[in-house]
Order: C-alpha cells, then structure tokens, then sequence
C-alpha cells in the first residue's frame, strides 16, 4: 500500500477486526484541497472537517512492503514471565523467527504470497499494529516500548490461534505460506538481544 502521494503516512483507525481503515490529515497539513487529493488515492473520501479516510480493501497487502527493526528498549531479560516486556518482545521474536522453520519441515511452500488470505481477525490484528510503524517512525515521540508489546502480544495471539504451520492432520495450504510472510515482518520488527 502507498501513501506516498499523501506526503505523510496515515494513521491506522479503528481494530481491523471488521474493515481496514486509515485517516489522514495531510490535506490539512498541507494546505491542500482534501477532495482532490482524496481523488488520487484509491479507497479514500473526505471526512467532515477535511480529513480523509481511506478503507484498504485487502490489509494483507501492507506485508508488500519493507520493516525495519526497532531498536532494543534496554529491558531486563529476566525473568521470564509474562509481566516482564523484555521476555514478551523476545519470546515473540523467537516465535516469529521459528515460524518459518516449522512450517518448512511441515511441507508449507514460501510463495507464492496471497495477501487476501490473511482476513481472519487474528492476522487482521497483527496487521494493525504493522500499519502503525510508518507514522510512528515518523514521530518525535514513536512510544516504541508500548508498540513493540502491543505488537508482540498479538503476535502471541495469532501464533496460538491462527498459526503459519498447519496443525495435526491439516495439510499446508496458502494461508499458512501468508501468515509465514506475516512472521517475517514480525521478526524484522521485533529487536532480539538474547535468545529466549
């Protein structure tokens, strides 16, 4: 998804859950007229007040893009309990990083990529967080501590709820090949200082 005619990334609103959605204030901020700039841009139409909003219709496709990992938030790697944020965004990084190799020895391809796979809620989930890191990146102040739990959480949640290796007898399919790409967004995200 490109934004770029935008000159800013949009903000994610909203879960996901149901419909993936972004507003921007860019014509705002910009000086522009937000109904021709909402023309030339797919999905998108003014809100009240100038803003735009921008319904993408396969959210998968923001995995099309590039990640860059968040620098390490210094956190104690002990102990390695659920209240200790250092152990959540690395054991959601080591989660991540595995994923592909479980579902390698499962028989699960790595192409192709079928982003209109990914549109259960908890993919949808991670998506969301994903779609934040543009804007925050952008920001002075990203609040990148409580970003990477909230995104190493859902993470936890989708790989036990809707994981990218199949289960039992449920042979691989396209969805499991989309949540590995979803993974690998994730492990590019998610700094790792030790192994967990």
């Amino acid at each position: 998804m490109e934004f770029d005619i935008l000159g800013e990334p949009p903000t994610p609103e909203g879960t996901w859950v149901r419909e993936a959605a972004y507003v921007s204030a860019a014509a705002l901020r910009r000086g522009l007229d937000p109904h021709e700039l909402a023309a030339r841009v797919p999905g998108a139409r003014v809100l009240p007040g100038g803003l735009i909003r921008i319904v993408v219709e396969v959210p998968g496709e923001l995995l099309n893009g590039t990640f860059e990992r968040v620098e390490d938030q210094g956190w104690p790697d002990l102990p390695r309990t659920w209240e200790n944020p250092g152990f959540v965004v690395r054991y959601a990084a080591a989660r991540a990083a595995n994923a592909r190799r479980w579902a390698g020895d499962l028989g699960v391809p790595g192409e192709p990529f079928e982003p209109r796979l990914l549109d259960g809620p908890w993919d949808r989930k991670v998506l969301r967080v994903l779609a934040e890191l543009p804007g925050r990146r952008s920001s002075r102040d990203p609040g990148w501590p409580a970003y990477l739990v909230r995104l190493a959480t859902a993470y936890h949640d989708a790989h036990e709820n809707a994981p990218a290796h199949p289960k039992g007898d449920e042979e691989p399919s396209e969805l499991h090949t989309a949540r590995i790409r979803l993974a690998q967004a994730v492990q590019k995200v998610l700094p790792v200082t030790k192994q967990v």
